[in-house]
């Protein structure tokens, strides 16, 4: 597969900054898993209200972030982009377990699996690690629906 760089990823997700959580791609397998990752910074905007005197990461964006990851594994499965029309929505979110805080400076290396896609409702399991420990789990459903005309 080609370089999946962040150039790669903007076309795959409709999110920017600054709501884009994934910054690279290492792996993928259409049909089956991804991994993708996140640089975590001192520079992100939350940050500074985010337990200011010790920034952590917020695990709702971890989830956001696996999200984001399974959305790209959705899109280069059934061979599509985004488009402006339809929405990618959260269907559910089960077993979120938080193992670890993720601080600045990690590098949250995000691994999506394809559980099932029942009438366009997928459930994916993920797993969110730094340097090789689980910080996340959960299973989560996600569907992708036309948005309505404007």
């Amino acid at each position: 597969m080609d370089n999946m760089d962040i150039s790669w990823v903007l076309r795959y997700l409709p999110h920017r900054f600054p709501f884009l959580l994934i910054d690279r791609v290492r792996e993928l397998e259409p049909g089956k898993r991804i991994i993708a990752l996140k640089n975590v910074t001192i520079n992100e905007p939350f940050f500074p209200g985010h337990f200011p005197n010790k920034p952590i990461f917020p695990g709702v964006l971890i989830l956001e972030a696996m999200a984001q990851a399974a959305g790209i594994l959705i899109f280069k499965t059934t061979d599509s982009l985004p488009d402006e029309k339809s929405v990618y929505y959260y269907a559910g979110i089960d077993h979120a377990r938080f193992k670890r805080p993720v601080i600045p400076g990690d590098q949250l290396e995000i691994e999506v699996a394809i559980e099932r896609n029942l009438r366009g409702i997928w459930k994916l399991a993920c797993i969110a690690r730094v340097e090789g420990a689980v910080a996340c789990e959960a299973n989560i459903m996600c569907t992708v629906r036309p948005g309505a005309d404007s």
